[in-house]
């Protein structure tokens, strides 16, 4: 269990770092900015690569929703969900401690431009309403698990199951980003609201209510119609 929650914990801390990383430093650079785009696929790419390298440790789960819809779906024991969790939001306030830090070292920079925290109304990229936020984060994670579970079912392709996830999470971005920026992972959220603070931590809620709301029902779904995945 130790070497799975120090997997997590890298893992984790990769993918806020990446993901969280290229919306601070690189999305709005004049003239070379990579912009939403970009964004997307920096957070798809942390998670493929990661899943190539931990997935075979700790399950490369790096996200609260994906344990528990996995939970949901058969396919992790309750037991672990816990530790799982605890891992993954400590390894994303490092990880978000660690861009604040060097965030730090332009002399412009302001941590009220949100550290790449989620948000909705005001604080939505382009405006989006509460509701609007909510009914996106729970559709997009139950997408994202059900894919995830179809991707490491027993009977699906062999190795192919960290790009069609990568992949997954960068059309999730692609969608989602102005919306609420994109949370489908309570860790990932909560780690920039913790020093953003204010706002950031009120409209928190959210990125935890849907994001396990769409995980828990797409386990349920994926359960009946594909079985607990052991390929039996």
């Amino acid at each position: 269990m130790t070497k799975k929650l120090g997997a997590e914990f890298i893992g984790t801390f990769w993918l806020v770092l990446g993901g969280c990383g290229s919306a601070v430093f690189a999305a709005g650079l004049p003239g070379v900015g990579i912009g939403y785009v970009g964004v997307a696929l920096a957070f798809g790419l942390t998670v493929l690569t990661m899943a190539f390298a931990i997935g075979h440790i700790s399950g490369c789960h790096l996200n609260p929703a994906v344990s528990i819809g996995l939970w949901a779906g058969g396919r992790f024991p309750a037991k672990e969900l816990l530790p799982y969790i605890v891992t993954q939001v400590i390894a994303a306030i490092a990880a978000a401690g660690v861009l604040l830090f060097i965030a730090s070292g332009q002399a412009d920079f302001s941590i009220a431009g949100g550290l790449a925290s989620n948000g909705y109304g005001d604080h939505s990229p382009e405006g989006y309403t509460m509701v609007a936020g909510l009914v996106t984060e729970i559709v997009m994670t139950f997408m994202f698990l059900f894919v995830i579970l179809g991707a490491t079912d027993a009977r699906a392709p062999k190795g192919l199951a960290p790009i069609a996830i990568g992949l997954c999470l960068t059309l999730i971005h692609l969608i989602s980003i102005p919306v609420t920026n994109t949370s489908v992972n309570p860790a990932r959220s909560t780690g920039p609201a913790i020093f953003v603070g204010d706002w950031a931590i009120s409209q928190l809620w959210l990125f935890w209510v849907g994001p396990i709301v769409g995980a828990i029902l797409a386990g349920f779904v994926y359960r009946w119609l594909g079985g607990d995945g052991s390929g039996d």
